[in-house]
């Protein structure tokens, strides 16, 4: 006989929808064959089924619970609510809000910290605020740079500090460097620092000095290798400043690779061209003081170069004054010629007029100490200098306000007792003082005393040993080869420089001799 599978009841339906009125179905009369054989494909679908109806029954009876849940805690009753997501970001805003009241309390003001990952526990957010502080990073500079809260002490903090330590910065230095540039606690090892490090070293700064540079600039981190860095040095070759000089300059003054080249570097070139120094002589400056791009040029040094006009220094002699000593146009000049004018005025009746030609011969005088130059003047007085005589010989060798007063003694003293020459020769040539005495002053005397020849110190003293040594075999004095005094010449300043100058780096800036 054969049999009608549609016949057959599905009792997993029920489970589907046990809401609905069970349907007795009658049973079927069946052939005496005791034995019903169904299909194998049809035992898979019952099996699909069931699994179904198993799942579907067990998540309606969780929803169930769910739903319960949400209305005894006030939630919403909605079958696509998810209260477990609420919950947790109720909790996280909970977790975020005490980490707040736990800053607050410390003094830190946590309105720019929203949207950033924070610590989800006070407990790990005060870890963070301790290791800063063993750094030496107070409550004012955490409020400086808030972000810094959003770095992990292991995760961000110690492989950068590890990174630093191992580049030779010091630990002492630390804190100074995280004041400036914060920053670098966000850093990547690989991908941010190794790079600008790799970069310096292909810029001839030796290894021994890496670490000099990054105390001494530590924003030089966040700088993007093919942008500022890399068209200030190139504009800084283009003008003449040699290659080979560039690993000195960016050593003695990192800044540079932060400087635009539009708005700072070429402005300020063009500026003291202008004032009648030439590009190549302004690129020996640079090779020399490179410090000197960092002052201001509206700011500084034009109101400086005003400053020198105001103070009867000539309008042709501008460019020798600058190039003799660059940072004058750094300085706070105009309190400074005040004051020196108005003690050169008081000590040696020295006019204003006049002052103007003192600054044009020895601009470093706008940085000497009052004390100093006040001892000068008296030890020029006890060698019975008068008034008059002593103003002269400032005028033409204002160095002699500022050179070892102890060796100027001892060339004093030489020339009355060995020497027996009159004041009227140190007057007419003051700047014997500035030769050195066991190397130019005595040998030169003693060769024209065996000679037998009546000179001038300056015939003497005033031209180098070979043409020294010409003149000895004189028999007479021509006056017309009488040289010049000596006096700055910007033709000097363009010479190539000695291949081992500006390579050492220098713990301070070279500031000028004549600064007490």
């Amino acid at each position: 006989m054969k049999i009608s599978y549609n016949a057959i009841t599905k009792p997993s339906f029920l489970l589907v929808h046990p809401e609905l009125p069970a349907i007795i179905y009658p049973k079927p009369h069946l052939a005496s064959n005791p034995i019903l054989r169904v299909p194998r494909s049809h035992e898979r679908f019952n099996g699909l089924v069931a699994k179904y109806s198993y799942s579907t029954a067990e998540r309606t009876s969780r929803n169930s619970r769910s739903i319960g849940l949400g209305r005894k805690q006030g939630g919403s009753s909605s079958l696509y609510s998810r209260p477990s997501l609420l919950e947790m970001k109720n909790e996280r805003i909970e977790n975020r809000a005490r980490v707040y009241e736990f800053l607050r309390g410390l003094g830190i003001v946590p309105d720019e910290l929203d949207g950033l990952e924070l610590p989800v526990t006070v407990e790990v957010m005060k870890e963070r605020v301790d290791f800063l502080h063993s750094l030496g990073l107070t409550i004012e500079d955490i409020n400086n740079y808030p972000l810094v809260l959003g770095c992990s002490v292991k995760k961000n903090m110690i492989p950068v500090l590890d990174y630093l330590g191992k580049l030779g910065i010091r630990k002492s230095t630390f804190t100074d460097f995280l004041r400036r540039y914060p920053q670098v606690l966000h850093a990547s090892v690989v991908v941010d620092l190794a790079p600008v490090v790799k970069y310096l070293q292909g810029m001839d700064i030796k290894p021994n000095d890496i670490p000099r540079v990054l105390e001494r600039y530590p924003e030089v981190m966040g700088f993007k290798l093919e942008g500022t860095m890399s068209t200030s040095v190139a504009y800084l070759v283009g003008i003449g400043v040699a290659r080979r000089e560039i690993g000195g300059v960016l050593t003695r003054y990192p800044e540079v690779l932060g400087m635009r080249v539009g708005r700072v570097i070429k402005p300020f070139v063009e500026y003291m061209e202008s004032l009648g120094i030439p590009r190549l002589a302004v690129a020996r400056l640079i090779e020399k003081r490179p410090q000197i791009l960092g002052f201001g040029l509206e700011e500084r040094v034009k109101p400086n170069v005003e400053s020198l006009l105001e103070f009867h220094v000539r309008e042709a002699s501008l460019a020798s004054v600058v190039a003799q000593y660059p940072e004058i146009v750094g300085l706070d000049l105009k309190s400074r010629l005040r004051s020196q004018q108005s003690l050169l005025k008081s000590v040696i009746g020295l006019e204003h007029e006049d002052f103007g030609r003192v600054v044009e011969k020895m601009p470093q005088v706008a940085s000497l100490s009052k004390t100093p130059m006040i001892k000068h003047v008296n030890f020029l007085k006890d060698c019975g200098l008068s008034l008059e005589q002593l103003r002269t010989m400032i005028m033409g060798c204002p160095q002699l306000l500022a050179l070892n007063i102890d060796i100027m003694k001892l060339s004093f003293n030489f020339f009355l007792t060995e020497m027996g020459r009159p004041l009227d020769d140190l007057v007419a040539f003051p700047a014997f003082f500035t030769y050195g005495l066991e190397s130019t002053i005595k040998p030169r005397h003693r060769m024209v005393a065996r000679k037998g020849l009546k000179c001038s110190l300056a015939w003497m003293l005033n031209c180098s040993d070979e043409k020294f040594k010409q003149r000895m075999d004189y028999d007479t004095i021509d006056l017309e080869e009488m040289e010049p005094e000596p006096s700055f010449n910007m033709n000097t300043l363009m010479e190539p420089r000695s291949d081992d100058s500006g390579s050492e780096y220098e713990d301070e800036d070279s500031d000028d001799d004549y600064v007490d």
